[in-house]
C-alpha cells in the first residue's frame, strides 16, 4: 500500500512535465545569471577593481577596498529579500521572479559601460557602489524564488535532485563567468584587460537576461501557491482575512499556519546556509586574490581552477540531490559538513604547496566538497523547513543574512586577517568554523524529506 506522504493531496493543482520542465529552465537561468553576475563582479573586484576604481592606494587596501564594494550588495541584497519575499508569498513567485530578473540584468550591463577613476575620479567608485547596490536588491530574493518555485514544482520523491538544479544554475552562472574571465586572462595583455578587456563579460550578460524573461514570461504560477488554503483569486488573504475565515470555517490549516511562533525553522535554515555561504565567500572570491596577490600565482591558474571545479560540479550537485532523497537531508548534511571540516587545513596546504596541480586539485575539491553540494542540499532543504504561507520571505532572509554574515563580511575578513598574521592558517580556520556551524544546524534539525509543502506552518 502506498504511504499517504508519497500521493498527491486531494483536489492538488497538476502541472504537466513541460510545465516542470519549463520551471526548471526558469530556475536554473535566473539563478545562472544571478551568479554569473555575482561572479563577474567579484572576479573583477579581485583581479582588475582594485586598479581601475581604487589606483591611489597600496595593493593590500586596493583589495580590501574592492572587497568591501562586493560585500555592499549584500546589503541590498537583504533590503530585495524583505521587499520581494513578502511580495512572492502575497502574489505569486512568478510576477516576483521576472522583476528581479530585470533589475539584476540592467545594472550588470551598465557596469560595463561604467567611466573608472582616471575618468571621472571619486565618482567612479561611487557609481560603481551604486549599481552594485542596485544588483544586489534584485538578486535579494531571486535565488529564492527560483528555489521556492523548483521545490513546489518537484515531484516529492525526486524534490531533491530536481531542486538542485537551482544549484546548477549557481554552478552555471559561476563557470560562465569563470570561463569568460579566463579566456580574458589568457588572450589579452595587461593594458588590454584594464582598457577595455574587463567590459565584456558585464555586456555579454544583457543577451542572459533577454532570453530568461521570455522564459519566464510564458512559466505557469507554482501549484503550491495555487493550491494554499489562503490564498484566493491569486493573491493571499491578509492575516486579519485569514483569521476570520478559519474562525469562520473551523479550517484546521489556516488555524495551525497563523498560530506557530516563527522563529526556530528560520534560525536552523541561516545556521545550514552560512557554512555554504562563507566556504563559497573564501573559495570562489576571496583566495584567487590571495592567490595572485600573496602567493604571486599566475591569476589564470586559480581561475581556470574555478571553472574545473564547477565543470566537475554538474556531476556533484545532481548526485548529492539523489543522495539526498534516497538517504535524507539530515545524514547528508552532517557528511558533507565533516568532510569539509577534515580537509580545510589538507587543502590549503596543497594551495601553498608551490605545485600548480597540487593548488588546482586543492581548489577543484574545495568547490565541491564545501560549497556545490552544500548548495545542492540547501536548496531543497530550506524550502521544506517552512510553511508555505511564508516560505518565499523566510527562505529569503535566511539566505541573505547568511550571505552577510558570511559571504560578504568572509572575504574582508580574510584579507584583514592574512594581512595581520602574514599566514594563511586563518583561510583554513574560517572554513572549518562556518562549517562547524552548518554541522550544529543540522544535528539540531529534522529530518525534512517528503514533507507536504502546502502546509502553512514551519516543520518545527
Amino acid at each position: 500500500m502506498t504511504d499517504s506522504t508519497h500521493m498527491e493531496p486531494a483536489g492538488a493543482v497538476t502541472r504537466t512535465t513541460r510545465d516542470l520542465v519549463r520551471a526548471a529552465m526558469s530556475g536554473w537561468l535566473g539563478t545562472a545569471m544571478e551568479f554569473m553576475d555575482f561572479q563577474l563582479y567579484s572576479l573583477a573586484a579581485a583581479i582588475v577593481f582594485n586598479k581601475i576604481f581604487f589606483p591611489d592606494v597600496s595593493p593590500a587596501i586596493g583589495l580590501i577596498a574592492a572587497m568591501a564594494t562586493y560585500g555592499v550588495g549584500y546589503v541590498a541584497r537583504l533590503a530585495g529579500a524583505i521587499y520581494f519575499g513578502r511580495m512572492g508569498d502575497r502574489i505569486g513567485r512568478k510576477k516576483v521572479l521576472i522583476i528581479t530578473i530585470l533589475l539584476m540584468g540592467a545594472s550588470t550591463t551598465l557596469i560595463g559601460v561604467l567611466p573608472t577613476y582616471a575618468v571621472i575620479g571619486i565618482l567612479a567608485p561611487i557609481l560603481l557602489v551604486a549599481l552594485r547596490l542596485i544588483q544586489g536588491f534584485g538578486a535579494g530574493a531571486e535565488i529564492a524564488g527560483a528555489t521556492v518555485m523548483l521545490a513546489e514544482y518537484a515531484p516529492v520523491r525526486r524534490r531533491g535532485l530536481v531542486a538542485s538544479l537551482v544549484s546548477l544554475g549557481t554552478n552555471t552562472g559561476t563557470l560562465a563567468a569563470s570561463g569568460l574571465w579566463a579566456i580574458l586572462l589568457a588572450v589579452l595583455s595587461e593594458d588590454q584587460l584594464l582598457s577595455w578587456g574587463w567590459r565584456v563579460p558585464f555586456l555579454l550578460s544583457f543577451v542572459l537576461m533577454i532570453f530568461a524573461v521570455w522564459v519566464r514570461r510564458n512559466l505557469k504560477e507554482s501549484p503550491v501557491f495555487e493550491e494554499r488554503p489562503d490564498v484566493v483569486d491569486g493573491v493571499a488573504m491578509s492575516r486579519s482575512q485569514a483569521e476570520a475565515a478559519f474562525q469562520k470555517k473551523d479550517e484546521g490549516v489556516l488555524e495551525a499556519g497563523l498560530k506557530q511562533r516563527k522563529g526556530k525553522a528560520f534560525f536552523l535554515a541561516l545556521g545550514l546556509r552560512f557554512g555554504q555561504a562563507g566556504n563559497s565567500g573564501l573559495a570562489q572570491t576571496f583566495l584567487v586574490g590571495y592567490i595572485a596577490a600573496t602567493l604571486l600565482v599566475d591569476r589564470s591558474i586559480p581561475t581556470s581552477a574555478i571553472v574545473y571545479g564547477s565543470l566537475l560540479g554538474f556531476v556533484t550537485v545532481p548526485v548529492v540531490g539523489l543522495l539526498g532523497d534516497r538517504f535524507g537531508r539530515r545524514p547528508m548534511y552532517i557528511a558533507v559538513t565533516l568532510l569539509t571540516i577534515a580537509f580545510a587545513f589538507p587543502m590549503m596546504l596543497m594551495i601553498i604547496s608551490g605545485s600548480t596541480a597540487a593548488l588546482m586539485l586543492g581548489m577543484i575539491l574545495g568547490l565541491n566538497i564545501g560549497v556545490l553540494s552544500l548548495f545542492s542540499l540547501e536548496s531543497v532543504t530550506m524550502a521544506e523547513l517552512f510553511g508555505s504561507r511564508t516560505r518565499f520571505t523566510q527562505l529569503a532572509l535566511a539566505k541573505e543574512i547568511g550571505g552577510i554574515l558570511a559571504t560578504a563580511i568572509g572575504p574582508v575578513l580574510a584579507a584583514t586577517l592574512t594581512a595581520v598574521t602574514g599566514s594563511w592558517w586563518p583561510i583554513a580556520a574560517m572554513l572549518v568554523v562556518y562549517s562547524l556551524i552548518t554541522l550544529l544546524s543540522a544535528v539540531l534539525s529534522p529530518e525534512t524529506r517528503e514533507r507536504d509543502l502546502v502546509r502553512l506552518e514551519d516543520a518545527v
